[in-house]
């Protein structure tokens, strides 16, 4: 069953601030020690030659070259087997944590540590089993929420108001929102667990309570008209998603965008901060640096002014600014989308990928300079587009659907002409199509065409529905020009094409 959350701020008083940013402080402090504990057995785990060979399996499989005999699944049982013997599980951490909560109890609660223990066992886990690479230690102020298990021990959440080991702090709900009301009063949503939160904005740390109930949200209306506000409805949707423009096709409406276009530009005042704090802290660590600049290896202690630390805080003011008005954007858009359909096709992309620098050195043919090697990492960055598929598959999975992600390699929608049947490779710089439809020949944008031919895919999603394509391409031509006459008027991204 999936579960949804909502946020509500905390009413606090100075004091019960204080106890609060001691109670994370100690959290951190838990973490970090935890930390400590747990990689000595890991490391002694990763120096056998079991787990090694383990290691190099897996590799294998995963290239496609897997050796005769082996398989994941006995190599599954046999890490579990090492994870066992080095106490090296969920449930260990658990145990390893009771004796740090033992020291802290008049604080942290027995669930609130156990959660504290099982973070550090998802970070593990992607270490092991994913693509994690290391495990990191919390810096002051990265450590900024503690959760429970439930909502009858530890952190609790009754009649509006917070109690957790001896603090009670009142919550404040906007009663005028239906929503909220539907949520808090309706006894058939109920509470999970709940989650505090704790936000740096303009330099001070503001408390948030995260309730999570069992379920899925309750339908939102419209106050004025009493209409469902964003009602999901039945149809097929292609998303083309770029690195800073989304295009998408359904029968109802066809649309090529920018991701998060209100987000601003705060690139230049982020850089110029950025100098000041480097100017700030080689002054005050100089014998931290080399003659040549770079910093010394090994460990260091730093000091840091306090103008170093008001910059500081302005940059994460002005990234936190970002983050908010992106991600109100994600969910906007995510919305608009499930009103045109349910079934969402979307092509898999590698974005780790396209964040790195390349690999060759190239030169440019115009200025005889060296090219730069910089890729899409910032605009990857600014515009979050595997955050928005990440929102768009939540917003599903109340409803017991997920987004169907597409075979890249297989389809190469933005390489097929679906009239000839035929594929021909592109430049990322060619923004249009030429096709021969009716003896003429007609042009089409890239983009557009892709998420067309995205939204007729077969169930195996590795082909498309060729009969589809033909039957609705007379229909996706006349929404295509609606929408190029729409954006020939706008100042639109290089990568638009218009």
């Amino acid at each position: 069953m999936s579960n949804f959350c909502i946020t509500i701020s905390l009413k606090t008083e100075t004091y019960q601030e204080h106890i609060l940013e001691k109670r994370f402080e100690i959290g951190r402090k838990m973490y970090n020690s935890l930390i400590v504990i747990t990689q000595k057995r890991y490391r002694e785990m990763t120096k056998t030659k079991e787990y090694k060979y383990i290691m190099k399996q897996y590799k294998r499989i995963h290239e496609g070259h897997p050796k005769a005999g082996v398989t994941k699944k006995d190599l599954a049982n046999r890490l579990k087997e090492m994870q066992r013997e080095y106490r090296l599980s969920e449930y260990d951490f658990h145990k390893d944590v009771k004796e740090l909560q033992h020291c802290f109890r008049e604080n942290i609660d027995s669930n609130t540590s156990q959660k504290i223990a099982t973070n550090l066992w998802k970070a593990y886990s992607k270490v092991m089993f994913s693509d994690g690479k290391e495990i990191h230690f919390k810096k002051y102020g990265e450590f900024t929420s503690l959760e429970g298990k439930s909502n009858t021990s530890g952190i609790r959440f009754v009649n509006e108001t917070l109690y957790w080991n001896g603090l009670i702090i009142p919550v404040i709900i906007n009663h005028s929102n239906s929503y909220e009301n539907e949520c808090f009063h309706n006894p058939h949503y109920k509470i999970c667990y709940n989650r505090i939160l704790q936000k740096e904005i303009r330099g001070k740390y503001k408390y948030y309570l995260q309730v999570v109930f069992k379920g899925t949200p309750p339908v939102k209306y419209n106050p004025t008209t009493g209409e469902v506000k964003n009602p999901k409805r039945d149809g097929v949707v292609g998303i083309d998603l770029g690195t800073q423009t989304i295009a998408y096709c359904s029968n109802k409406e066809v649309g090529l965008i920018e991701l998060a276009d209100k987000v601003p530009n705060l690139e230049k005042k982020k850089r110029i901060i950025s100098r000041k704090m480097d100017r700030s802290r080689r002054a005050m660590n100089p014998n931290n640096y080399n003659e040549d600049g770079t910093t010394k290896t090994g460990a260091r202690k730093w000091k840091n002014s306090n103008l170093y630390l008001r910059l500081r805080s302005e940059l994460r003011e002005l990234s936190r600014k970002q983050a908010a008005i992106r991600k109100l954007q994600h969910e906007t858009l995510a919305n608009h989308l499930l009103t045109l359909g349910t079934t969402i096709y979307v092509e898999t992309m590698h974005y780790k990928g396209l964040q790195k620098r390349a690999k060759k050195t190239t030169i440019s043919e115009k200025t005889g300079k060296f090219n730069r090697k910089k890729r899409f990492g910032k605009s990857l960055g600014s515009k979050a587009p595997a955050m928005f598929v990440e929102i768009l598959n939540r917003k599903l999975n109340y409803i017991d659907k997920e987004v169907l992600k597409v075979n890249n390699y297989t389809t190469k929608a933005s390489q097929y002409n679906h009239v000839n049947q035929t594929y021909k490779k592109k430049k990322l710089s060619q923004r249009w199509n030429e096709i021969e439809y009716n003896n003429e020949v007609i042009i089409v944008q890239r983009d557009l065409y892709s998420s067309y031919l995205l939204m007729n895919m077969n169930e195996d999603l590795k082909t498309m529905n060729q009969e589809k394509c033909e039957m609705n391409f007379e229909r996706f031509l006349i929404k295509h020009n609606q929408e190029v006459e729409r954006l020939k008027g706008k100042k639109n991204l290089s990568s638009i094409g218009i």
